[in-house]
């Protein structure tokens, strides 16, 4: 049976661990989902004093910044998610698994829809060993139910993601599961993601920390988005239920709102300040120290420094994106830019092609001694407070049209994107249209708040999953990448999933691969689903 190399729990998220630790958490899995463990401990002995669940979380928490690179918060997702959408594209990359996600040319070769599965199955096989042990120890309950309720939230992340990635996947829930297995369907996915997240809104208050520490609010926030991802997916349940998943989004985000822990800060590119990392808005977070878990997307979406003879890695299709923000709207240079100060110079310096602007450290290059690239220190938002009150804005019109509720809180984002930080006043749109919106059909308040997510998660990880949920990807491709880049040339409704790697294939014939990657041309279930 083919074995991986053996994975080590490098770091968590507070830093190196000790290399008789690292010894001591060494675990070996199948790469087909065999994940019975060929281990260099007694893993029976070793879960037994608070201080080993420690290290064993830690090691949960670790995957999300894994290798230099692919963590999937490291830059997998802006590579898997930002440069699959129609405002970015592929500049100056050496990888031609970078390439294929640029140009929708994706196979199931590629490196990054590799490591986007195996990490994430190394993270839950982590998971899964911490919840079985962990309730076997003499620790006391509240202790118990804390580290396997934090275990389960991040256990919920991995599988979100991997079921919004590729679709179906198998479902495994204890350690020495899942060889052979073939693909859960996304229904049952789901329900075990709402399973562990409604657990997990029962961890302590004072368990958590840091807004890169699992909490009660940030499982509610999750939830929120869970349920109207699953309300969307055309499954069967989600067609039968979709009122209910929709009422179960905004009850999830009011838990959020009610409990008055987070808050829209006045300055929005302060969510990506290196001095900031713990601001109101923020209720989960990655945090990258350089040397230990690097954030590598400021140096992609900056790689060029001051230079306009080359494309970043991450590049933008053109500077359409930075017109499309109202130039009173304080989130266009937040999120875009075509204007940098360069210390160096003591100059301003402008760019034919703009830059993505939120990971971009400026921190950083106001100090020429920095012994570390730009961006490698800023931490990534996973779930922001814009984000839950987008999502209530959206689940309320679904499910009963643009109410009052929908209505304050979509507009709380509009008020806060007009907000003059520098004179501490309220601004208005430029272009003359109403700060606040109001008498909108159900329809235009979908495509306002569809609006108001594309211009408020430019470069996190959204847009892609977002244009899949509401089933227009290749129309948005179509309607705004030119005619003559391969990536509208190539866009398909392929595109609506990744393909499933092929070693897993190779390894379990029982996964099935994903529609449109082993040359099908007809019987196409996405257009049959009516997504465009």
């Amino acid at each position: 049976m083919k074995k991986t190399i053996i994975e080590k729990a490098k770091g968590g998220v507070k830093g190196v661990l000790p290399f008789f630790l690292l010894t001591l958490l060494s675990i070996t899995g199948c790469t087909d989902l065999d994940q019975s463990s060929i281990s260099t401990i007694d893993k029976d002995n070793f879960y037994q004093s608070e201080a080993d669940i420690k290290v064993a979380l830690n090691g949960v928490y670790q995957v999300l910044t894994d290798g230099s690179m692919n963590g999937p918060w490291n830059d997998e997702l802006i590579f898997l998610n930002d440069l699959q959408s129609e405002y970015a594209r592929r500049g100056t990359a050496n990888s031609a698994a970078i390439t294929e996600i640029g140009d929708f040319a994706i196979t199931p070769t590629n490196a990054f829809v590799e490591t986007a599965w195996l990490y994430r199955y190394k993270a839950i096989n982590r998971a899964n060993i911490l919840i079985d042990k962990v309730n076997e120890t003499a620790l006391p309950e509240q202790v118990r139910n804390d580290y396997v309720r934090t275990a389960k939230f991040l256990r919920a992340l991995y599988y979100f993601d991997l079921v919004r990635l590729f679709g179906d996947v198998p479902l495994v829930l204890h350690d020495g599961e899942g060889e052979g297995e073939p693909r859960t369907s996304k229904d049952e996915v789901y329900r075990q993601i709402v399973d562990d997240l409604t657990e997990a809104e029962g961890i302590s208050a004072g368990f958590p920390r840091l807004s890169s520490e699992a909490s009660s609010q940030a499982a509610s926030g999750l939830l929120s988005k869970v349920y109207i991802t699953w309300a969307q997916t055309d499954s069967e349940y989600s067609k039968a239920h979709q009122s209910g998943l929709y009422q179960k989004a905004i009850e999830a985000a009011d838990k959020v709102i009610a409990s008055g822990k987070y808050k829209l800060i006045d300055k929005f590119i302060d969510n990506w300040s290196l001095d900031k990392k713990e601001g109101p808005e923020l209720i989960f977070t990655v945090e990258h120290k350089f040397g230990i878990n690097r954030n590598v997307t400021g140096h992609c979406v900056f790689s060029t420094g001051f230079d306009n003879n080359k494309l970043p890695v991450i590049a933008a299709i053109n500077n359409n994106l930075y017109y499309e923000f109202d130039a009173n709207d304080q989130r266009r240079d937040a999120s875009v830019t075509l204007r940098l100060f360069d210390p160096s110079k003591g100059a301003y310096f402008d760019f034919d092609r703009l830059r993505f602007r939120k990971y971009i450290d400026t921190l950083y290059m106001a100090n020429e001694s920095a012994p570390y690239i730009s961006g490698q220190n800023t931490s990534s938002s996973v779930l922001r407070f814009a984000e839950v009150l987008l999502v209530k804005a959206e689940a309320e019109n679904e499910l009963n049209g643009p109410s009052a509720a929908a209505y304050e809180a979509l507009n709380a984002i509009r008020r806060r994107a007009y907000w003059n930080p520098t004179s501490n006043s309220q601004g208005k749109p430029a272009d003359g249209t109403p700060l606040e919106l109001s008498g909108l059909s159900k329809e235009q308040f979908r495509q306002a708040v569809q609006q108001e997510r594309y211009l408020e998660f430019v470069t996190e990880g959204n847009r892609w999953f977002d244009l899949k949920r509401w089933h227009i990807l290749v129309k948005t491709i179509k309607e705004k990448v030119p005619a003559s880049d391969l990536k509208y040339k190539n866009v398909s409704t392929r595109n609506y999933y990744l393909p499933v790697p092929e070693t897993q294939i190779e390894l379990n014939p029982r996964l099935e691969q994903n529609w449109g990657y082993a040359g099908e041309a007809s019987n196409d279930p996405y257009s049959a689903l009516g997504w465009k």
